[in-house]
């Protein structure tokens, strides 16, 4: 089986925790400036072409969840005032607090941000696709932040398929918790391989043809597409879909239990 990278303390990482109430907080991890090339190289095995082409993003320091929004946080934010639409405090089919979120659309996940913002007078919001990519691989270019293939002892994916001579696993058929796997990549994030596909800011385009290079999502004047980006694969696929480069995508008032996402923000002037 191909060497795994597994850092279970990932090494100075910075943080904030964004209080929610004296409970619960959403812990925001510093991801620092850099480049790098977005996409999946053409010997990749079960690569698809709207991975490439290969191209290079410079992206700005930002700070993202450590974990996809777990339903305690969602239960939170969604009794703060709404701003622009209702929303559902128990979306999920599966039942935890510390499990992601799930069975919430883009634009329900776009609102959450919105009424997090108000609450706390910084600008949340859903990451760019490249930001995302970015911050999965962490400095990494094989196809997975673990190294060239995954398995269901780190990742809640659908076991019964294997990836690059990986071994088969467990089909847990449902979320697990967002620390359940303590295994995070070298900038402290988890849970970005599976568990639940994440919502992405970015219309879908078939291809990286015409993509940003400045890490700033890709949204097309006038634009009537209705579907957004997801990524990260979930428990509900196998692993080629959980690649750092694997790119999915559904219509932008369609909820899903594979479903959920993560927030982001723009690395602010002063921290909690």
């Amino acid at each position: 089986m191909p060497e795994l990278i597994l850092r279970p303390e990932p090494k100075m990482v910075q943080y904030f925790i964004e209080d929610l109430t004296n409970e619960k907080g959403l812990s925001m991890v510093l991801i620092p400036v850099g480049k790098f090339l977005m996409g999946s190289p053409e010997d990749e095995p079960e690569r698809r072409e709207r991975e490439g082409p290969q191209h290079p993003v410079d992206v700005s320091t930002f700070f993202m969840g450590r974990y996809p929004v777990t339903q305690a946080q969602w239960e939170i934010v969604a009794s703060y005032p709404e701003i622009n639409l209702e929303l559902n405090p128990d979306p999920s089919n599966f039942k935890g607090d510390n499990r992601p979120v799930e069975q919430v659309n883009w634009h329900e996940a776009v609102e959450f941000c919105a009424r997090l913002s108000a609450k706390t007078n910084r600008t949340y919001r859903l990451p760019s696709e490249a930001e995302w990519e970015y911050a999965c691989r962490a400095g990494t270019t094989t196809p997975f932040y673990f190294g060239k293939t995954l398995t269901t002892d780190i990742a809640n994916f659908d076991g019964n398929y294997i990836y690059n001579d990986g071994p088969k696993g467990k089909y847990r058929e449902e979320t697990t918790p967002v620390d359940h796997f303590k295994y995070a990549n070298a900038y402290g994030l988890h849970d970005m391989h599976s568990n639940v596909a994440e919502w992405c800011q970015d219309t879908w385009h078939d291809n990286y043809t015409g993509a940003p290079e400045d890490g700033s999502a890709w949204i097309d004047e006038n634009d009537t597409n209705p579907n957004k980006v997801l990524r990260g694969g979930s428990w509900y696929l196998d692993p080629r879909h959980c690649r750092s480069a694997s790119r999915g995508t559904d219509e932008s008032d369609i909820r899903s239990y594979v479903f959920g996402f993560r927030i982001v923000c723009s690395a602010p002037s002063s921290l909690p």
